[in-house]
């Protein structure tokens, strides 16, 4: 573990790719563009996965499961849907397999073949809209407010370990509405839970925002979305909320009679985070020694290690110890006591700050001796001895402050590398350097697409609480409402 690593600033791409793999949160598999994520890492997905899956019971949705394959004929009935997701579908077209004659192995039964090719779900509103038509006849049946924690496959060309593989985790809401009001309510509540999962829990600054009709989800009214800002200046698409308007509904037929008997076609939502915020979270706070993980999503919050050099120093030690992980357990506080005999200290302290745990307890005979412990910070590397009375209550605040103090300096991070700018030919010159650009744009796709193909920036978002000020666009010199978020992203 002491070996030393390219940084951040040598090779980001390979920072990122060597932290994965040292911080044993996953690695490669066999199977081209999939991963295999490491119990260490899904216990951090497990944190996120659970405390997603409280918020979005307490705004009232309920798990559900539905299936892998989806019949290729739905995906044609909603038009811009499947424009959006042709060049990514895996298909599968037959059942069984056989021993080929000539001994060399197992082919393909030919005799096999499906009547209608099935789809590996890419996204699920085929499939489960065409369940809501079953589930809705009335008013009385609506909302439907659905959540599904599932896998979906996209057949990607180009992949990295979390931000962007072929098959990887997600949770996909779908909800079902008697009103248009009542379903864009819901894309911006869902909107909102995301955005308080993101900076109360991975401590990571997000922008809300709408994405532009280009980057809008296909069949989508609306797109919703929370924008951050990763280490190199990228942005990173961190989650989604679509206004579905009443486009699956009128591809599936799925029609309710209002309290007057009227029958009317529902409106739909549907939302989405994926284990993309896995990579969110390694970009936004790790450092090149290692991951960096916030308090409230580190699946070990405090480690301890021992250091003694006879068996009855680490009994006392142990001893002690055993009463502080009671303490720490009480608060419900997340505690390892490493009194592993194979490996050395300083082994331990390398492994536990390249995993990112938080907070590190030492403690050797003389800390016994004078009842003291060494406590050092994940987040800021600084150390101090304390005293052991009272070190649990040391220990929750120095939690509480670590969670704030990264939210604190990613957003610092984020303001130093925000800025205006008007001209284009500037534009050109700094995107490359990373950042957030805000600038004038004349709202029309031709424009936006110039400035992809010309720079690789995309426009992140059109910022929800922007300020409307009349502007020129910075390419075409046509009139801005105001300004928009350019970025390069993941």
């Amino acid at each position: 573990m002491a070996q030393k690593y390219v940084t951040r600033a040598e090779d980001y791409s390979k920072w990122y790719n060597e932290l994965v793999y040292r911080a044993d949160l996953a690695e490669h598999s066999d199977v081209r563009g999939c991963m295999v994520i490491k119990p260490y890492g899904y216990a951090i997905w497990e944190k996120m996965r659970d405390i997603l899956d409280v918020k979005f019971k307490e705004t009232g949705h309920s798990n559900a499961y539905f299936p892998l394959f989806i019949p290729k004929s739905y995906l044609s009935k909603e038009a811009s849907h499947v424009d959006g997701f042709a060049k990514e579908c895996a298909v599968v077209t037959h059942y069984r397999l056989k021993n080929a004659e000539d001994g060399s192995g197992v082919i393909v039964d030919p005799d096999s073949k499906l009547e209608e090719e099935l789809i590996v779900r890419p996204t699920s509103e085929t499939i489960i809209w065409n369940s809501y038509k079953n589930w809705i006849q009335s008013y009385r049946d609506l909302p439907i407010l659905i959540n599904q924690w599932a896998n979906v496959v996209r057949w990607e060309m180009k992949t990295r370990l979390f931000l962007r593989t072929t098959e990887f985790l997600w949770q996909e809401g779908h909800t079902a509405h008697a009103t248009k009001q009542e379903a864009i309510a819901e894309t911006e509540q869902m909107l909102d839970v995301y955005e308080d999962f993101a900076e109360n829990y991975m401590a990571m600054p997000v922008i809300k925002g709408r994405k532009t009709e280009n980057e809008r989800f296909a069949g989508a009214d609306d797109t919703l979305c929370i924008e951050a800002m990763m280490q190199d200046g990228k942005a990173l698409q961190a989650g989604t909320s679509h206004f579905l308007g009443q486009n699956f509904a009128k591809a599936f037929e799925v029609k309710f009679a209002d309290k007057e008997g009227k029958l009317d076609y529902v409106w739909a939502t549907s939302w989405g985070v994926s284990t993309r915020l896995m990579g969110a979270l390694i970009m936004t706070h790790s450092d090149d020694e290692g991951l960096v993980l916030p308090p409230a999503l580190a699946p070990i919050q405090v480690v301890a290690v021992p250091i003694y050099r006879t068996d009855e120093e680490l009994a006392a030690i142990s001893e002690k110890m055993t009463e502080l992980a009671a303490k720490l357990k009480a608060k419900g506080i997340s505690f390892k006591y490493d009194d592993d005999e194979n490996r050395r200290p300083g082994w331990k302290f390398a492994e536990y700050e390249s995993k990112g745990v938080p907070v590190r307890v030492a403690m050797g005979p003389r800390d016994l001796e004078n009842g003291k412990a060494e406590i050092a910070r994940r987040d800021n590397k600084t150390k101090e001895v304390v005293d052991f009375d009272g070190l649990e209550n040391h220990i929750e605040q120095l939690l509480a402050d670590i969670q704030v103090n990264l939210l604190e300096r990613a957003k610092a991070f984020r303001l130093e590398n925000t800025r205006e700018i008007d001209s284009y030919e500037e534009f050109k010159k700094e995107i490359d350097k990373g950042g957030f650009f805000l600038a004038h744009w004349d709202g029309t796709s031709e424009t936006e697409d110039r400035i992809k193909e010309e720079t690789k920036a995309t426009i992140r978002c059109i910022a929800l609480d922007r300020k409307e000020e009349a502007g020129i666009c910075m390419v075409t010199g046509k009139p801005s409402a105001g300004r928009v978020i350019f970025a390069k992203a993941y």
